[in-house]
């Protein structure tokens, strides 16, 4: 069984992003940049499921610049076998990223697709869900559980008010929450491996996918300062500041 994981280069989460000068974008400028959270415990999760023996190949593909390469490595040092790249310097929306993910999903034809519910940059929580719509495949998003059978799987996801568990036929796609597992930290003779896993780069042309935007960004600016607390001496003057000053009840 083939398991294809998606994975996107983001800046690494110990980073406080401040807005470029001229509140265009965010400045990247020298920010350290890694493997996005969720997108790394969707790899854990696929190599775990080839180490149990249920799996015996995971491809990574990662979209994006040239720089990208350095996430699949990371990905590969972690177990994956091999990795794509669909190399653009457009900064792709998530249906873009879904539609190249179809045509990668259509030329590697996997039984199970692994992505991370959401990145932490652009926080969208999209791409899975129109990856799954373009490729018509079940999904279950936000899994905290993956439990692989013979040509089905059975995913576990947080509701309000408790679990649900999810069967679906494969192929299927799943996105994984936080709970899902702890990925492992890449060891040093795995990384050397990883250098010398075959990697395919690819374009936008050949996947046939049009990069062009559809949504503009206005601007970028940082959320207002928090403003500081203040101490009250009984729970009527609260009322009263909830009242009178915040106006949040009445």
């Amino acid at each position: 069984m083939k398991v294809l994981v998606p994975v996107k280069r983001v800046v690494d989460y110990n980073v406080k992003v401040r807005p470029n000068a001229d509140g265009s974008d965010v400045d990247l400028a020298n920010a350290k940049m890694s493997m996005n959270p969720f997108c790394e415990i969707a790899v854990e999760e696929a190599v775990r499921l080839k180490e149990s023996g249920k799996v015996s190949e995971v491809v990574v593909v990662s979209i994006g610049t040239a720089k990208s390469q350095e996430q699949i490595r990371a990905a590969m040092a972690i177990g994956a076998d091999r990795g794509i790249l669909v190399q653009t310097d457009e900064n792709l929306e998530p249906l873009a990223i879904a539609k190249c993910l179809k045509a990668i999903y259509e030329k590697e034809s996997p039984e199970l697709v692994i992505l991370g519910k959401q990145s932490i940059d652009g926080d969208n929580n999209q791409t899975g869900q129109m990856f799954a719509a373009l490729t018509g495949l079940g999904q279950a998003t936000f899994a905290s559980k993956v439990e692989l059978d013979e040509g089905k799987v059975a995913v576990t996801r947080e509701i309000d008010g408790g679990l649900q568990t999810l069967e679906l036929g494969l192929p299927a796609v799943i996105t994984t929450d936080l709970r899902l597992n702890e990925p492992r930290y890449a060891s040093l003779p795995n990384i050397m491996k990883a250098k010398k896993k075959p990697m395919e780069t690819l374009s936008l042309d050949v996947v046939g996918v049009d990069g062009a935007a559809r949504v503009k960004v206005l601007s970028v600016s940082p959320p207002p300062e928090r403003q500081g607390g203040i101490k009250v001496a009984s729970v009527e003057e609260l009322v009263e500041k909830l009242k009178s000053e915040a106006k949040v009840i009445s």
